[in-house]
């Protein structure tokens, strides 16, 4: 992932109002009771002019800054690439693919992301996906890479095999692999210089990140292990530094899934779901409590609306926007926000419960004043 930016009280949202008597406790949320607080969007609307100046100044990226972006990127990519063939040439990579919010026209701004994803030519027959959930680890994010066909392609046989643990390909050891060879041995300097940029990669996080340091902009890159195609029915998992009895399964990447269905959706009319999420995004990440929901977070809200609500012009924009954030605090008062492609995921479990407390209150209090989020 790339994010590309220009150099240079706890439990209050729960008793702020009369709407928020109501716990997090699996009765409470069973009764119906309404989560919303009293003031509804057509109350208090959002004003339009004040929305489109932030989405003009803190949201839209300039041409300029995304091309740069592309061609920094697609050149770092080349390198890596030509690197890992040189470094790895028993093991079959596929063309390193650059990708994301900055190739979909979902850059938000200055702090979005793009990736880099290194695919794995897996061979046809020899490996089958296992969900999650049928694991130890009973992940409904995951997914375990089992090898199969060993009575008559034994193990040794595949280049892969070397990566099996316990009958699965790992992707932990995976990572380790490109994880060491991203920090030690790759000539960065040279190619920086090449560039026209500094390269530093980081030694500290487990994900394989570059630092880019451009005379016009910084950029944080991911490189994305990655398994896709026929062979594993279509969907894209991709190594990520995960903990526990997870830790060797592989993560479903939902990003195409839901950049292809905010397209589709925002073709079908006006198309402003897509500026919607950009100008969540770009709110959330300027404060400090929201900057925990992520994208991950705000797409489940905006695919959600964009599914049941009609109309999405350019002048329904405000009224989206508070709808969106009803739809997060009630999502927080549950402590639930099931996926759109998998209800059995929920994308809240990660918070700890101080971190929603935070979340709703910043999210009750703007709602009672919008302007000042922006």
């Amino acid at each position: 992932m790339m994010r590309i930016k220009p150099r240079g009280t706890a439990h209050a949202w729960r008793t702020a109002g009369q709407g928020w008597a109501c716990s997090r406790s699996p009765h409470a949320c069973s009764t119906g009771l309404s989560l919303l607080p009293s003031a509804s969007p057509c109350q208090h609307p959002q004003p339009l002019e004040k929305l489109l100046a932030f989405e003009r100044d803190q949201v839209t990226t300039h041409m300029a800054q995304v091309s740069l972006a592309k061609q920094l990127v697609g050149d770092i990519a080349l390198e890596m690439q030509a690197y890992f063939h040189s470094k790895f040439p028993e093991l079959p990579f596929g063309a390193l693919v650059p990708s994301g919010p900055l190739y979909d026209g979902l850059q938000a701004g200055a702090a979005d992301d793009v990736r880099v994803l290194l695919p794995l030519e897996l061979e046809p027959g020899l490996w089958s996906l296992v969900p999650g959930l049928d694991t130890v680890a009973r992940d409904p994010r995951c997914w375990a890479v089992r090898r199969t066909q060993l009575e008559f392609q034994s193990r040794g046989s595949s280049p892969w095999d070397r990566f099996l643990v316990g009958g699965y390909l790992s992707s932990r050891v995976l990572l380790e692999l490109l994880r060491k060879a991203l920090v030690t041995s790759i000539n960065w300097p040279a190619i920086g210089s090449l560039l026209g940029c500094l390269i530093l990669p980081s030694v500290a996080s487990e994900e394989l990140l570059l630092e880019v340091q451009h005379e016009h902009m910084e950029l944080t890159v991911t490189l994305l292990l990655a398994v896709s195609g026929a062979d594993v029915e279509g969907r894209l998992l991709l190594a990520w530094p995960l903990e526990g009895l997870a830790g060797n399964l592989w993560l479903q990447d939902l990003y195409p899934m839901e950049a292809a269905r905010l397209q589709a959706l925002d073709e079908q009319d006006a198309g402003a779901r897509r500026r919607l999420l950009l100008l969540l995004c770009g709110v959330c990440r300027g404060h400090l409590a929201l900057g925990r929901l992520g994208r991950s977070h705000l797409v489940q809200a905006v695919l959600q609306l964009g599914e049941q609500q009609l109309g999405w012009t350019e002048e329904t924009l405000g009224e989206r926007f508070l709808q969106a954030l009803e739809l997060l605090l009630g999502c927080l008062e549950r402590a639930s926000l099931p996926c759109h492609f998998n209800p059995d995921i929920n994308l809240f479990a990660g918070l700890r419960e101080e971190e929603i407390d935070g979340i709703g209150y910043t999210l009750y209090s703007a709602l009672q004043a919008p302007a000042r989020l922006l």
